[in-house]
C-alpha cells in the first residue's frame, strides 16, 4: 500500500463527495410520512438536521421517537434512499480534485456513516476507488456519531501507512465531521453543499467553505 507522511484528507461521502441532497430529502419525507409528519424542504432540513439522528426527529416531533417508531423511520429512510440515489452523482469538481490530490503524491480516504456494504460498490461505480488508500462505511446500527468510527479509521491508517492525524484534515458537510476530527487530533473543513446550513456549520469553530475546491485548498493550508 505504501507509506504516506504528507498531508492526508479523510473525505465524508454523503453530501460531500456524493451530491445526494435530493435523495436525502425524498427519503426523509418518506420516513416522516410514516408518522404523519408534514414534508420539509432542503432549507428546513439543513437548519434542523443534527446527529444522533433521533435528536433530529425529536426537533420535529417535540419528543424522541419510540424505539418502534425509530425502527420504522430508519428502515423507510434507507429503502427510499436506495431508490432515489441512482439519480445522484458526484459533487461538482470532485473527480478532478481527487485525481489532483493523488497525483501530487498525497493520500486520501473515505469514512462514511453510510453502510459499508452499500458504500463500496457505489464508490466503485463512479470509477474513483483507486484514489483512496482506505474506504470505510458504517458497521453496526445507524444514527450515531462518527467519532468512534474515526478513531478506528485513523488508527488503521497510522499503523498501516504512516498517516499522521496531526497532518490529517477531515472534509465533510456536518458539524459531526468536525467533532470526529477533534476527537482524533485532526483538523476539519466543512462544506456547505450538503446537509447543514452555514450557520450551524460555523458553530463548530472550523473553516467553512462553499465549494470542494475551496475545501481542498484549505486542507492543504491546514496540513502544511
Amino acid at each position: 500500500m505504501g507509506t504516506y507522511s504528507a498531508a492526508h484528507i479523510v473525505w465524508d461521502w454523503n453530501g460531500t463527495l456524493f451530491h445526494d441532497n435530493d435523495a436525502v430529502i425524498g427519503a426523509t419525507n418518506a420516513a416522516f410520512a410514516e408518522l404523519g409528519l408534514e414534508p420539509i424542504t432542503l432549507e428546513q432540513y439543513r437548519a434542523m438536521y443534527c446527529v444522533p439522528v433521533p435528536k433530529f426527529y425529536e426537533r420535529l416531533l417535540g419528543r424522541l421517537p419510540s424505539e418502534a417508531e425509530w425502527e420504522v423511520m430508519d428502515e423507510t429512510f434507507h429503502r427510499h434512499y436506495a431508490e432515489h440515489r441512482v439519480r445522484c452523482g458526484l459533487a461538482e469538481g470532485a473527480a478532478e480534485l481527487l485525481t489532483g490530490w493523488r497525483s501530487a503524491g498525497r493520500s486520501q480516504s473515505i469514512l462514511s456513516m453510510y453502510g459499508h456494504e452499500e458504500l463500496i460498490p457505489l464508490v466503485r461505480g463512479f470509477g474513483i476507488e483507486a484514489h483512496f488508500i482506505r474506504i470505510d462505511g458504517r458497521t453496526g446500527p445507524s444514527g450515531g456519531s462518527k467519532a468512534e468510527h474515526m478513531v478506528r479509521h485513523l488508527d488503521y491508517l497510522a499503523g498501516e501507512t504512516g498517516v499522521d492525524p496531526a497532518r490529517t484534515v477531515v472534509i465533510g458537510d456536518a458539524a459531526d465531521d468536525a467533532l470526529a476530527a477533534l476527537h482524533v487530533g485532526a483538523r476539519a473543513v466543512l462544506y456547505t453543499g450538503g446537509s447543514h446550513s452555514r450557520a450551524s456549520l460555523e458553530s463548530a469553530g472550523v473553516p467553512v467553505v462553499d465549494t470542494l475546491h475551496e475545501a481542498v485548498a484549505e486542507a492543504e493550508r491546514l496540513a502544511a
